[in-house]
């Protein structure tokens, strides 16, 4: 039961953490706050931003959900149903919570709706090689 938990809840309570003010001042001054400075070879300074920093998260995430979807069974059945439900919250929250109407919060759910898709997607397809036809 707890593989089926949709690994890209943990940038959305993030996200949540963050807009509480848990992580600072709160709101949406906390995602352009600097996590990593870095000094390149060529003089420049990359910054790393926290909302950056979420959306590096939930793309790693989203390849482990990928990965997870090419298992066959009852449990990834489960899976795409909660990260179904997981899009749903995503998305009423960016239509009803002033804090969610972002960017970093836009791409979160748009990284949520490629895990949905592709999950649907590749268990389709793996489903149709497991199916053995007596010809």
């Amino acid at each position: 039961m707890l593989f089926a938990i949709p690994l890209l809840i943990i940038p959305f309570a993030l996200y949540n953490v963050a807009m509480a003010g848990l992580f600072g001042g709160g709101g949406v001054a906390v995602l352009e706050s600097e996590v990593l400075a870095v000094n390149m070879l060529s003089g420049t300074t990359w910054t790393m931003a926290f909302g950056d920093l979420l959306i590096f998260i939930a793309l790693v995430l989203l390849f482990v959900e990928i990965l997870k979807a090419t298992r066959p069974g009852s449990r990834a059945l489960l899976d795409h149903m909660l990260s179904m439900v997981l899009f749903v919250v995503f998305l009423v929250e960016f239509l009803l919570v002033q804090g969610a109407a972002t960017q970093i919060f836009f791409i979160l759910m748009t990284i949520t709706f490629i895990d949905v898709i592709a999950g649907f997607a590749v268990s389709i397809r793996t489903a149709g090689r497991d199916v053995s036809i007596g010809l």
